[in-house]
């Protein structure tokens, strides 16, 4: 495969020397919005969403290839991180629609992929809950959203990352009935979506296994849903799928489970190409923000914030470059 020279500007604008996507995630809106306010007790103003992801920014770009944020509250943070950091910009809306089933997508009323490139994004980032299992009409209609999307920024010549987190109606995401679904629904979903038709160029996706269930991993509550090694199985048949780059999510999990999930990716021989890690490295700073504010987050992320993603940034030794996918020679990127 190549990549049109909009698409592989872009896609080096957030990957390390080596092609590997070390990014900080930050476009949270409802659910940062919630968990603040919870721990304030209070509402929580847009202009403290802005300084909440201004201070990610500033602090964790140094330490990242690039940064994800949203074009509600992001944009003043854009202007804040490193000047080695290239930025993804988000082009849907918070959350899913809860007015019928299949928890529908739907994007920003006032943007398109040429606006956010215009405010300065290197990539596009959309996401869409997923599940294979769904039915064909709830399916068909997100193809269809996904479809339309990559079109947009085929046109475009920008980078399209799309970012899928499984769900089933009705189930606890976080426990062992889920888990045990967790490897087919990621498997899936990565099937799907690295067909050629919806243009993707990198696959956002979760780790295939909830790390809680694998029997004798660190993070491992005492309920078993996978020995290590059918863990390791699932992990090797998520990549085998993966016809183009992919690179995992965070998901909200601790900083120590999600290094713990990257390690096990690694030891399975999966050749994944980064992250993009959100919550893992700074989620734990929210009640420093919400009862100390601006100053005490902004030093908690300086030493916690900072060690969470140098952890993170360790992890991805194991990563491999995505040139070879993309037909790109390595010392092109001598200039960067």
């Amino acid at each position: 495969m190549k990549l049109t020279p909009g698409k592989l500007a872009g896609m080096k604008a957030v990957s390390d020397k080596r092609g590997v996507i070390a990014a900080a995630a930050m476009d949270q809106r409802g659910s940062l919005q919630k968990a603040l306010a919870k721990e304030k007790g209070a509402d929580v103003s847009s202009s403290m969403l802005e300084e909440f992801k201004s201070i990610v920014t500033e602090v964790l770009t140094a330490h990242a290839s690039a940064i994800l944020l949203d074009p509600e509250f992001g944009l003043p943070a854009a202007k804040r991180r490193a000047n080695t950091a290239g930025l993804l910009l988000a082009y849907e809306k918070t959350g899913y629609d809860k007015t019928g089933p299949g928890r529908l997508p739907d994007l920003l009323d006032h943007w398109s992929v040429r606006r956010l490139k215009e405010a300065g994004a290197d990539c596009i980032k959309v996401l869409l809950y997923y599940t294979p299992t769904d039915s064909p009409e709830i399916n068909d209609q997100k193809h269809a959203w996904v479809e339309r999307i990559g079109d947009e920024c085929r046109a475009n010549d920008i980078p399209y990352f799309l970012e899928f987190v499984g769900y089933e109606e009705g189930m606890d995401e976080k426990g062992v009935e889920f888990a045990r679904k967790k490897p087919a629904i990621v498997i899936g979903s990565m099937a799907e979506f690295t067909k050629d038709k919806y243009g993707i160029d990198v696959m956002k996706v979760e780790v295939p296994v909830n790390m809680k269930f694998v029997e004798g991993a660190r993070s491992y509550g005492g309920q078993k849903a996978y020995s290590k090694q059918e863990a390791m199985e699932h992990f090797r048949k998520a990549s085998a799928v993966a016809t183009r780059p992919f690179i995992y999510l965070s998901a909200g999990v601790s900083n120590a489970e999600f290094n713990e999930g990257l390690a096990l990716a690694a030891e399975s021989g999966v050749k994944f190409n980064g992250v993009l890690c959100g919550r893992a490295t700074w989620k734990e700073g929210i009640p420093v923000y919400a009862k100390q504010g601006a100053k005490a987050f902004e030093q908690w992320l300086k030493t916690e914030g900072v060690k969470n993603i140098e952890n993170v940034n360790a992890s991805l030794k194991a990563a491999t470059s995505w040139f070879s996918q993309y037909e790109v020679r390595e010392p092109a990127m001598a200039g960067d």
